[in-house]
């Protein structure tokens, strides 16, 4: 029982140290507000990341293409790994580090938005998407742990978890990935 209890108590710190700072708030708002730009811009928000950076990076793509709280016109967003095919092939005849700078190449636009999740901050792939990002304009955003790793001068927004414990950090991730959801729900939405 008492790992249980301390696996939720170093939870909780971790929230309660980004709770009490007032710049990291800041930045999360700041997202919050350029996301609801780029909708109202008829821009896109992408995501990336690796593991289950990946799959909280395809859980908050799903969040602004689906819902959140409640029905709404669907927002233009989607997680970047979702095509095996395109994944696969990329990753065999370029590179694995290539997977995510291509398709932004792709796909991407001024005045979209890329939000790579990285509990490092040094994920080669999710780099190399940023700086193909940065060259067509986009804005970019890493979600990270404490350090920012190399992504921390790659980006335009750095939301650096205060923690170097991956759970710890991909349990917040989630939790400012749904309030930026619900900002940008809200604020493009609002309910009478």
């Amino acid at each position: 029982m008492s790992r249980i209890q301390e696996c939720i108590r170093q939870s909780i710190e971790t929230k309660q140290k980004i709770l009490n700072d007032p710049a990291l708030l800041k930045v999360i708002d700041d997202v919050s507000s350029a996301c609801c730009t780029a909708f109202c811009n008829g821009n896109k928000v992408l995501f990336c990341g690796n593991g289950g950076s990946a799959a909280d990076a395809q859980h908050l793509a799903a969040e602004f293409s689906g819902r959140f709280y409640y029905d709404r016109p669907p927002l233009s967003s989607e997680a970047l790994h979702v095509n095996t095919s395109y994944l696969t092939a990329v990753g065999n005849d370029y590179s694995f580090d290539e997977v995510y700078s291509r398709l932004v190449k792709g796909i991407g636009k001024e005045g979209d938005i890329l939000i790579g999740l990285s509990t490092s901050g040094n994920s080669k792939n999710v780099i190399r998407a940023f700086e193909v990002a940065n060259e067509i304009g986009m804005l970019t955003v890493a979600l990270t742990g404490e350090s920012g790793g190399r992504m921390k001068n790659a980006v335009d927004f750095l939301i650096n978890v205060p923690s170097a414990d991956t759970p710890r950090i991909q349990e917040s991730h989630i939790l400012i990935g749904h309030i930026i959801c619900e900002i940008v729900e809200s604020s493009l939405f609002p309910k009478e």
